[in-house]
């Protein structure tokens, strides 16, 4: 087997959804080794997102429940491979947890059509700063319109 198999063997062993065991409650060593992430990023990363709460025992000790281990999985997701800032995925998980698919997808695009919030700021490279920036370049076209209707009365 040559390097670049190797490589590309764990590369998708590492981006697979790891299998979350069913029980109650998870110490701190089992999310990391679940989520294959060092246990300061997760320690890091409660301070950064509100939505990752663990509670604490007796001892002190962090114990993550179910819920907890798939939001960590999720803002992995958010920041390694859709390319979002901390902030962008802050934002992105709060205002994605407030509407939990309760409201029909027609209202949904209706709304959307007419007024679009502001995008989450992707990182400098992928396809998320790509469109990130078409999406720039065509605002700044429309505001260009808008300038030319004002200035012709």
């Amino acid at each position: 087997m040559s390097g670049s198999e190797k490589k590309s063997r764990r590369k998708s062993a590492a981006s697979a959804d790891p299998v979350i065991p069913d029980k109650l409650y998870f110490r701190i060593g089992e999310v990391a080794r679940l989520c294959r992430l060092p246990a300061y990023v997760l320690r890091f990363w409660e301070t950064e997102f509100p939505s990752l709460s663990p509670v604490k025992s007796n001892t002190g000790q962090r114990m993550y429940r179910q819920r907890d281990v798939e939001n960590v999985l999720r803002i992995k997701k958010l920041l390694y491979e859709e390319g979002f800032t901390i902030a962008g995925a802050r934002k992105y998980l709060s205002e994605h947890a407030s509407g939990n698919g309760a409201e029909s997808p027609g209202a949904e695009t209706v709304a959307k059509a007419e007024v679009s919030p502001a995008p989450i700021l992707p990182a400098k490279h992928g396809p998320a700063a790509r469109a990130h920036k078409k999406f720039l370049l065509d605002l700044h076209e429309e505001l260009l319109a808008i300038l030319t209707l004002l200035e012709r009365e």
